[in-house]
């Protein structure tokens, strides 16, 4: 998994939400931290000048499917994550526009169920 470009990184991840639309179930797992020093794991705790950040995307293939796990990365400096933001939000924010709401019947169903079967106090 090598980093990619942020136009790179945004065209793979729009792809990433597109292939999942045409299933009937997926997952988008999204990530963001900084880098470590390897020399002071703790040197983030005060930096001297603001540290870039490490946006990780993955499309949840597991153990099952590890020939079709999409391991997508890129590190934003500084001065470039207000644009990147705006970006990142309008590309997740397209994927999951096709989203449909989960079906509840049956939990409400059964609640309903429970509920009415409940034994009365003599």
């Amino acid at each position: 998994m090598g980093q990619l470009t942020h136009d790179e990184f945004f065209a793979k991840l729009a792809d990433i939400f597109t292939s999942r639309k045409t299933k009937a179930h997926g997952a988008v797992f999204l990530t963001q931290k900084r880098p470590q020093d390897a020399v002071d794991p703790l040197a983030d705790l005060h930096p001297p000048h603001p540290l870039p950040v490490l946006i990780r995307a993955t499309n949840g293939k597991g153990k099952e499917d590890r020939a079709a796990k999409i391991k997508l990365a890129t590190v934003v400096q500084p001065d470039e994550l207000d644009g990147f933001y705006a970006r990142y939000a309008e590309v997740c924010k397209a994927g999951m526009a096709a989203l449909k709401p989960r079906d509840r019947t049956k939990r409400k169903a059964k609640a309903k169920k429970r509920k009415g079967a409940a034994p009365a106090a003599a």
